[in-house]
């Protein structure tokens, strides 16, 4: 089943000329995490805004949870819950005002209410601060209460604008698990991130948008594998250069390094002449970082190209 299904999406704002959303096609499975992948203005924010109902196509549609985003909007609202990366507390209100009131607001009855508010300062640590003013509260602490308002809805598709964003090591994780076990329960979740690793851990399905393009759809790894040839990354520290390099796969530069994707037999090669220099590297997988650097990257040069 498809929880969602966009077809020939476009968007154009009124003093652009460069589309922000261009033809896109998408679909996502039904119970799964689905992640978009982007640079800032690619597109990530202005999907999630369509197709939660907070924004009008230029043309296209978005059918979500087998209502069409546009014209069934007020019966689809009762349907999602939306935590946009622009959200704000609101000065007189607690943590748990926050929840609560979010949850009240979507007809939830107080005792019901009062209950899943707490499960939801539970689960992301929030109960110390939980009657603490919003205002005296960091800006991580703050993103945990935005994430926690949607947490425990009853929404069957929740949308999260880079829901970790400012969020420490351990609290980022926090929230993974708990993005997790919503899954399980049955929920579908739509989510943009700047995170690679978050995209690799969470995902189900991914998405890389460039430009309101889709550039690349699947799997973690079945993104991953269409660099077939580049399977492996070797982190060269020293006693290189970057035309001897060349010849074992494609060299980028990164903070004063180089760092060669490759394949594994080139890696060897390359392995091999490092110990016989006593050079320093690092061999490793390809990441979703690297695959995303790849072809965003490519596609930029490809344009420049075409000028």
């Amino acid at each position: 089943m498809k929880a969602l299904q966009a077809h020939q999406l476009s968007k154009t704002y009124r003093k652009s000329k460069q589309p922000a959303l261009d033809s896109l096609d998408l679909e996502i499975d039904a119970g799964q995490i689905f992640t978009m992948l982007g640079r800032n203005g690619a597109g990530k924010t202005t999907f999630l805004r369509i197709a939660s109902t907070q924004l009008l196509p230029t043309s296209g549609t978005v059918t979500v949870l087998g209502l069409d985003a546009v014209k069934d909007a007020k019966e689809l609202r009762g349907r999602i819950a939306m935590a946009p990366q622009e959200a704000e507390t609101i000065y007189p209100l607690t943590p748990r005002d926050h929840v609560l009131l979010s949850l009240r607001m979507r007809g939830m009855e107080k005792g019901e209410a009062t209950k899943r508010a707490q499960e939801a300062l539970d689960a992301l640590e929030l109960t110390e601060v939980a009657d603490v003013n919003s205002d005296w509260l960091s800006g991580g602490l703050k993103q945990r209460v935005i994430v926690a308002m949607v947490m425990r809805t009853d929404a069957d598709l929740i949308f999260l604008d880079e829901p970790t964003i400012g969020l420490d090591p351990v609290n980022r994780r926090r929230v993974w698990d708990q993005l997790t076990r919503l899954k399980q329960s049955g929920k579908t979740i739509v989510l943009t991130t700047h995170y690679m690793d978050e995209a690799e851990a969470l995902s189900d399905s991914l998405v890389i948008i460039n430009k309101g393009k889709v550039m690349a759809s699947g799997t973690p790894r079945s993104v991953k594998a269409a660099v077939t040839s580049r399977t492996t990354r070797v982190d060269v520290f020293d006693k290189f250069n970057l035309s001897e390099l060349g010849a074992f796969g494609h060299v980028v530069t990164i903070a004063g390094r180089f760092r060669v994707l490759t394949d594994a037999e080139a890696a060897k090669r390359l392995g091999d002449e490092a110990v016989a220099r006593n050079a320093s590297i690092a061999i490793s997988p390809v990441t979703l970082d690297d695959v995303f650097v790849d072809i965003v990257g490519e596609a930029e040069r490809g344009e420049e190209n075409g000028r």
